[in-house]
């Protein structure tokens, strides 16, 4: 049986260059930049005791108003006390996305046949942190009862799902940084295999909290060295690049089945059309000098899509900004579409 076209029909962004997707890819082509001083945007949260000190952040209410994080706007009252803040930004895109393809109105049947499909690779490590502090003053008593549904990386999923009463697969996805597109690829196959018609996708972090900033120092793998000119740390490919730049925010999309879409008149954006992943199996952070496993995904891409090479005109690097990183990643991508054997 051939496998069923899913195509793209809703977009949501929470993004340090703005709250939206429209506004989002207008902050970018205006050459805006998210990242910003930690120390100035966090103020107290002790990131001067930690390098660097810059990072993503999403504009909050009360900055600038246009593009800004209210959580107000996107949930209900409560709602931020039940929720960690990565699966506030994942509801709030979401809803963004739902709303984009006009599928906040579903019948209960048709939530039956919706689903979701998001992750996270970090979860909450503020309320981690947070919660071992109260334990140590005051024993377990202190220990919020929120704690464990807030720290969970499947809670993005679960909290999407129960907003909109989606009774669809619930799915969560934590492999670091491909967790987006992962979300993205096993949500197209519950489609392509009949699971659900529709499937919000996507992923949300919210890892701004000087342990991780430490904690990835420590890995050698942030960009050191632009406290004083935070845009212009993240230069991937540059000559002169350094490591990545921690960020927070969330992005969805909602995925639907192409006769579901054409039936019911929904904006199509895109076609998916393939799908690869592969492990290294080299090393826990370096990735083997050739990018064989790299090499594979994107060649699996390739053969599910049945799409010759030569006609791909653009390529969506990983970009980690890190000198080995991105030389390996360089590389791989040459010998996928330079020689496609």
């Amino acid at each position: 049986m051939a496998a069923r076209r899913v195509v793209v029909t809703g977009l949501g962004a929470v993004a340090p260059v703005g709250v939206g997707a429209a506004h989002a890819w207008r902050s970018l082509l205006a050459g805006a930049s998210g990242v910003r001083s930690l120390v100035e945007a966090m103020p107290g949260a002790g990131f001067e005791r930690v390098q660097p000190q810059i990072g993503g952040v999403v504009p909050r209410a009360g900055g600038r108003a246009a593009g800004a994080f209210d959580a107000g706007e996107w949930l209900a009252p409560g709602d931020p006390k039940r929720m960690a803040l990565f699966s506030q930004f994942a509801v709030c895109a979401a809803e963004q996305a739902l709303a984009d393809a006009e599928w906040t109105d579903a019948s209960d049947e048709e939530r039956e046949r919706t689903g979701v499909c998001f992750g996270s690779g970090i979860g909450s490590i503020e309320d981690i942190v947070a919660n071992n502090a109260q334990f140590e003053a005051g024993g377990a008593r202190r220990v919020s009862p929120m704690f464990v549904p807030r720290i969970l990386c499947n809670m993005a999923a679960g909290n999407i799902s129960t907003r909109r009463g989606l009774y669809g697969p619930n799915h969560a996805v934590a492999t670091a940084c491909t967790t987006g597109a992962h979300a993205v690829g096993d949500a197209m196959r519950f489609i392509q295999y009949g699971d659900a018609d529709v499937m919000v996708a996507g992923a949300a972090e919210a890892p701004l909290h000087p342990l991780a900033v430490a904690g990835f120092a420590r890995l050698k793998a942030l960009a050191v060295g632009y406290n004083d000119r935070p845009a212009a740390a993240s230069r991937p490919f540059d000559r002169s690049r350094a490591g990545f730049v921690i960020g927070e925010g969330a992005a969805a999309l909602v995925l639907e089945e192409l006769g579901h879409a054409r039936r019911r008149g929904a904006r199509i954006y895109a076609e998916l059309r393939g799908y690869g992943l592969s492990g290294d199996g080299h090393h826990i952070t370096a990735p083997p000098p050739d990018g064989a496993g790299a090499q594979r995904a994107m060649r699996r891409a390739l053969q599910t899509a049945r799409i010759d090479p030569a006609r791909i005109g653009y390529v969506n690097a990983h970009a980690t900004s890190t000198p080995m990183g991105d030389e390996i990643e360089n590389r791989a991508i040459k010998a996928v579409f330079s020689d496609p054997a």
